[in-house]
């Protein structure tokens, strides 16, 4: 599929306006020289509401489907330091619809970084801290979800998945790969490697779908840093499957094929700095004035740089690292 027949089929869909298009593709000219090969970051990281971040982009069409609808309030759900949830509460404030945010904890004593600017967006907070040291935490996560999707279908709320994984949010993600797709044309990028932390799975789909309609010669590579999914390929693979299907281009995903490395950049779990993630972030901030979040780009970044340090990611060919944002997390791990 051409560019331009992508891009009628996307606008065919209703999207309502979040982000500021195309988003910069930015050379990194101190980096590039340091490690010997160029480096660029496609900045998703400011764009939207409230700082920021790439949920935006599938934002623009959840949420014009949840005005559709006839929907008056959102509901999603994440961690506590969540940038989706953050972000959903500012994309709703901004549309006039009321955002609640679902947390499976207990209310901290201080609120900081994301769940601060959530406070100041006047979202509805609800922390529900199932079950207890002695009880399976599997367990304890299905009576969370029970409770929330009971909540949802009371209420008539527009549910929203977490990290906004979902066919329509991976269209945000197929959009910007017609964006980067474009850009990497005009600045002569076409065989360039796109590294991007991997958390729900849904950008990667999203991405890898929209190459794919493309046939881009981009080489994908997700890095997960979450760890949080039983069988994650296949789903993403099943994703990417029916974003296609929704843009009348079925095409066959294999689970074998998902650009993704597993685990081996997590640290010691999800929501938690790494030793490495963190040294990443300082090389960037004090090499380029770039801040990364502590939580997935600072370490998805290690990974690129590891990665092209040992030569597995080709020698001279250029780098685009995908900044999906995340920097209110900086306020909340000051230590």
């Amino acid at each position: 599929m051409d560019a331009e027949e992508l891009a009628r089929r996307l606008e065919a869909i209703p999207r309502v306006p979040l982000v500021n298009e195309p988003t910069p593709l930015e050379f990194l000219p101190r980096l590039s020289a340091a490690i010997g090969r160029p480096i660029y970051l496609k900045r998703d990281d400011g764009i939207g509401p409230a700082m920021g971040g790439n949920k935006a982009r599938k934002l623009e069409y959840l949420l014009a489907d949840a005005l559709r609808r006839g929907h008056h309030r959102v509901v999603t759900y994440g961690g506590l330091q969540s940038n989706h949830a953050r972000i959903t509460a500012a994309a709703a404030r901004r549309l006039g619809l009321e955002p609640h945010l679902f947390y499976f904890a207990p209310r901290p004593s201080r609120l900081t970084g994301n769940l601060l600017l959530n406070d100041l967006l006047g979202a509805h907070m609800h922390f529900l801290p199932f079950g207890g040291s002695a009880r399976p935490r599997s367990l304890a996560w299905t009576d969370f979800l029970v409770h929330l999707l009971a909540w949802v279908r009371v209420g008539r709320h527009y549910f929203i998945p977490v990290g906004g994984r979902s066919v329509l949010g991976g269209l945000g993600y197929v959009r910007a790969a017609l964006e980067l797709h474009r850009q990497a044309q005009a600045e002569g990028l076409e065989n360039a490697w796109v590294v991007m932390a991997v958390g729900t799975g849904g950008t990667l789909a999203g991405l890898w779908a929209g190459f794919t309609l493309l046939r881009s010669p981009f080489r994908l590579l997700g890095m997960d840093i979450g760890a949080l999914w039983k069988n994650f390929p296949a789903t993403i693979a099943r994703l990417a499957e029916q974003i296609c299907a929704r843009l009348g281009e079925p095409h066959r995903f294999s689970a074998s094929e998902v650009p993704l490395i597993e685990r081996t950049y997590v640290g010691s779990g999800y929501g938690v700095p790494s030793p490495q993630g963190n040294e990443a972030l300082r090389r960037l901030a004090r090499i380029e004035g770039i801040l990364l979040d502590p939580i997935y780009t600072a370490k998805a970044f290690a990974g690129m740089l590891e990665l092209s340090e040992k030569g597995q990611l080709g020698k001279e060919e250029p780098v685009i690292f995908l900044h999906t944002g995340g920097l209110p997390a900086l306020f909340a791990f000051e230590e």
